[in-house]
């Protein structure tokens, strides 16, 4: 089991790097007491399977100490449970520029007192927590998308598999534009099946319509023109911080011109090496 406990500065993004590693496939219980950390762990030890990879986000919000969380940690530790801390910080300026913006009060700022005094009596709280620490981020000068790289060096493991997954939908512009679809290509310019008797009832999945649609050389063009922007688009998506990427291919029906091109661009898109899902929403429709 993997056991990772996160803490750390108000306002540092902690909330951030649980939001990332829950995309990782971490279970993330967010603000648990730190009396309840070792219950919790043996559940999770009892439970082989369902809570394989686990975090915790624990921080010093209600004014608490950490005496408690030590003696959870020791708790842990003697229970046979292995666990490890990830710290998350940022200079003083940096985190009052970031309540200023969000506009949120500090946890430990009291009437009369200074924000720059609330956070250095925070720091100044958590320091046994982060000599403890297994890793330690420092979100300062790291955009978002930078936070989420490197969460995923720390904890990503060594799957050689983009942790982005892309989701290539066929549809019909007669029944509407997907509402999740990040990006949308109009295939209606290609020759359509529809008016060819014997493929009219069939689909872009079926051999006889795929190959009609691809034995056109402006098919085939405007294929290696949509693979050389995707292939050009995939990693920027990657280092922005995208978990998921949906495509929309649309022709007039959903049935013919998008089901094949959403096949052929899904194939593509796995070769490359993520992981891609194709999916044909108005396939079926009469």
């Amino acid at each position: 089991m993997e056991f990772v406990i996160i803490s750390g500065l108000s306002g540092a993004g902690k909330s951030k790097a649980a939001s990332f590693m829950e995309d990782m496939g971490f279970y993330v219980v967010d603000n648990m007491p730190a009396a309840l950390i070792p219950k919790f762990a043996e559940l999770c030890m009892a439970s082989p399977g369902k809570y394989e990879r686990v975090v915790l986000v624990t921080d010093i919000r209600g004014g608490q100490t950490f005496d408690g969380l030590f003696d959870a940690l020791d708790a842990l530790h003697s229970m046979g449970c292995q666990y490890k801390i990830l710290f998350v910080e940022a200079t003083t300026e940096t985190i009052i520029k970031r309540y200023k913006e969000t506009r949120r009060i500090h946890p430990l700022l009291r009437p009369g007192e200074s924000l720059a005094e609330a956070v250095g009596q925070e720091r100044k709280d958590l320091e046994p927590v982060r000599r403890r620490a297994e890793y330690i981020i420092d979100t300062s000068a790291l955009s978002t998308s930078k936070l989420r790289g490197e969460v995923l060096r720390l904890f990503g493991g060594d799957s050689a598999v983009p942790a982005m997954g892309v989701n290539v939908i066929s549809f019909g512009f007669k029944y509407g534009i997907p509402l999740e679809a990040d990006l949308v290509f109009d295939v209606r310019f290609l020759p359509n099946p529809y008016y060819i008797a014997e493929l009219r009832h069939q689909t872009g999945l079926d051999k006889p319509v795929y190959d009609f649609v691809f034995g056109y050389q402006e098919t085939r063009d405007f294929m290696t023109h949509l693979e050389n922007l995707i292939s050009f688009l995939l990693p920027k998506y990657v280092e922005e911080g995208k978990t998921m990427l949906v495509i929309g291919i649309g022709c007039t029906g959903g049935q013919h011109r998008s089901v094949a091109i959403t096949r052929a661009l899904a194939d593509f898109i796995r070769q490359k090496g993520y992981q891609a899902t194709d999916n044909h929403r108005d396939m079926t429709r009469a």
